[in-house]
């Protein structure tokens, strides 16, 4: 899979930044320490500047961050997908079930490698203005420099940004550890950090150019993506967390004046006309599996994967995605769609079927359906790229920030600010939702005007397009809905199991015939090329939704439960299968500090019941 220029300059520069020094964990703020002469030399050169910006860039990737753990495992559960299999405190079902233990195998590499990014941006915010480039370079130099410095910012921004929604308060520094009298830091509070990097971030946006005037592509951020995270960042300081004294998920100070940041931010990146929704849906995210061009610019930031290993690339549409028994394929499905998701999509969404895969891939290549609690997320799917084979690292880039997100940000920050929706905000939303009914523009529905009406239906739209994107735990807890959210989900899944509520048409058990699954169809295509059963006046399309038609199975088809592979374990009482079980109001909304990032620092606490 050919990369860009950008990513391809990481296979030299590396080594600049090693994480060897990372293995010792009474380091962890101390990780990548160099002398002044080395500082100075690495610094004296716009093109030995940008190598270490590299750096920096390559701390978000691989299995650590943004290549598994920080968006797949880090981010479940929401009200859309949880990880596949039974609990386990000490893994990654752990941290799905809200029941992680400090001693979690999970969390202590995000946490150290978020930190060893940090390091990394802060040599080079420091060094930059110190660069004798600044004092004798050509105005050329002295521009790349300040978009270099403008790129190191914003990813140290959005480290922070990670390591606040998983833990919370956590130690801030904004210079490197040498600098510091003691790296034994405290925690900060989390609405200082989030107003230092709101400022910072105001300042990248003067230093680093729009997509069209830089010449880069979506690996590498642009003033869109400065101004999107800045959003983003700001909705989450307007909104609700979970503090340490007290102990309640309380909601940031003066939100109105973060609401007008996150509105300010992304009617500018609408303004620009640099970005636009791709046409469709699908075809966006099967762009990211061939590192295609997308023409609409609808992804502004990925987090590049490359290289085939652990450290720069990632295990995305290996580890989750659509799952693969056959040896072309194989890949996992780690990863999976809770039932009642489904159903949160009307039949005419062509994003149902794009984000939840009902079927798995055989051992002979054919479409195998699945039991409704063996679903996975299906955006990524490895035969969407072109490695066969068992590797694990596909070269698939993570999707940070997308004009869809710019969109419905925008229309909930100016219902936040207009004690309801403007027109404005009204035709964001539904745009959104046109793309997702294409074909079927008539089944769009009415969006709400009200204030209160305006955001539940965001509420859901977002539930809807960024299914399996890792957005919407973090979503939930900031509308202080995550409780809500996993009560109204285990009431749903109860309504699924008896087949009451709107899932009384829903069927208990489905016949089909399996078929060749044909990597080349649209996901669609994929689902309705299934041979279903259906009695006389049933539409292929309606299988889902209408009663069983017949009680034994016709003869050359299998059956396979749907509505009947729910049972009580799933949803409740079940320490080791039940959904969200150990989710704890005023507690669970964060994750524990690995214990021995804890026991390498005095001044560290635990804080939040654990």
């Amino acid at each position: 899979m050919k990369k860009n220029k950008f990513l391809a300059i990481l296979f030299s520069v590396i080594g600049i930044f090693s994480l060897n020094s990372l293995n010792s964990c009474e380091e962890y703020l101390d990780v990548e320490s160099l002398s002044n002469t080395s500082e100075k030399q690495q610094f004296d050169s716009a093109a030995d500047t940008f190598s270490a910006l590299v750096g920096v860039y390559n701390a978000t990737m691989g299995d650590n961050t943004y290549g598994q753990r920080m968006n797949l495992i880090l981010s479940q559960s929401g009200d859309d997908m949880r990880t596949s299999g039974d609990y386990n405190a000490n893994d990654r079902r752990g941290v799905s079930c809200f029941g992680a233990i400090p001693t979690n195998t999970e969390l202590l590499r995000p946490f150290l490698d978020t930190y060893a990014g940090i390091e990394r941006a802060n040599l080079v915010i420091k060094n930059i203005p110190l660069s004798p480039v600044y004092q004798t370079g050509s105005a050329a130099d002295k521009k790349l420099m300040d978009r270099y410095l403008g790129e190191a910012l914003t990813l140290r921004a959005h480290f922070y940004h990670d390591l606040i929604k998983n833990w919370g308060d956590v130690p801030f520094q904004d210079v490197p550890s040498a600098d510091l009298p003691s790296v034994y830091l405290p925690k900060t509070d989390r609405d200082v950090i989030y107003d230092k990097i709101l400022e910072d971030l105001l300042k990248a946006e003067s230093l680093v150019p729009w997509r069209s005037e830089g010449g880069t592509t979506a690996q590498r951020i642009s003033k869109a993506a400065v101004k999107g995270l800045r959003a983003r960042i700001a909705l989450a300081r307007a909104g609700y967390s979970l503090r340490r004294s007290p102990q309640q998920m309380m909601q940031g100070s003066n939100p109105q004046k973060y609401y007008q940041i996150a509105y300010d931010e992304c009617k500018d990146i609408i303004n620009s006309g640099q970005h636009q929704l791709n046409p469709s849906y699908e075809g966006l995210f099967r762009s990211l599996h061939t590192n295609s061009a997308d023409a609409s610019n609808e992804v502004i930031y990925a987090i590049g994967a490359f290289g085939g290993n652990s450290r720069t690339d990632s295990k995305i549409g290996y580890y989750n995605g659509l799952r693969h028994d056959d040896t072309d394929w194989k890949s996992s499905g780690g990863v999976s769609a809770i039932p009642v998701y489904f159903y949160e999509f009307t039949k005419y969404d062509l994003r149902r079927d794009v984000n939840i895969a009902i079927f798995r891939v055989n051992t002979s290549k054919q479409e195998e359906l699945q039991t409704s609690i063996n679903w996975n997320d299906g955006k990524f799917r490895k035969s969407w790229t072109s490695i066969t084979g068992t590797s694990q690292n596909l070269g698939i880039d993570w999707p940070l920030l997308r004009y869809a997100d710019i969109l419905l940000m925008f229309a909930e920050a100016d219902n936040e600010l207009n004690n309801g929706p403007s027109a404005q905000a009204v035709n964001a939303v539904l745009s959104v939702r046109q793309r997702a009914y294409a074909g079927n523009l008539s089944q769009v529905g009415t969006i709400p005007t009200d204030k209160t009406g305006f955001f539940n239906y965001i509420v859901k739209e977002r539930q809807l397009e960024f299914g399996g994107e890792g957005l919407r735990k973090y979503d939930l807890i900031r509308w202080n809905l995550l409780e809500t959210k996993i009560n109204e989900t285990r009431a749903k899944l109860t309504q699924f199991m008896n087949g009451t509520g709107a899932y009384a048409n829903v069927p208990e058990y489905i016949f089909y015939k399996k078929v060749a699954y044909n990597k080349d169809r649209t996901a669609q295509q994929n689902v309705s090329d299934i041979d279903f059963y259906t009695a006389t006046g049933v539409a292929k399309a309606d299988i889902f939704y209408s009663p069983n038609q017949s009680v034994a199975t016709p003869s050359g088809y299998t059956k396979v439960n749907w509505r009947l592979a729910m049972t009580q374990p799933y949803i409740s009482g079940d320490p080791v299968k039940s959904y969200a079980y150990y989710f704890q109001a005023n507690r669970k909304e964060l994750l524990p500090i690995a214990l021995d990032v804890i026991n390498s620092n005095y001044n560290l606490t635990q804080d939040y019941g654990y």
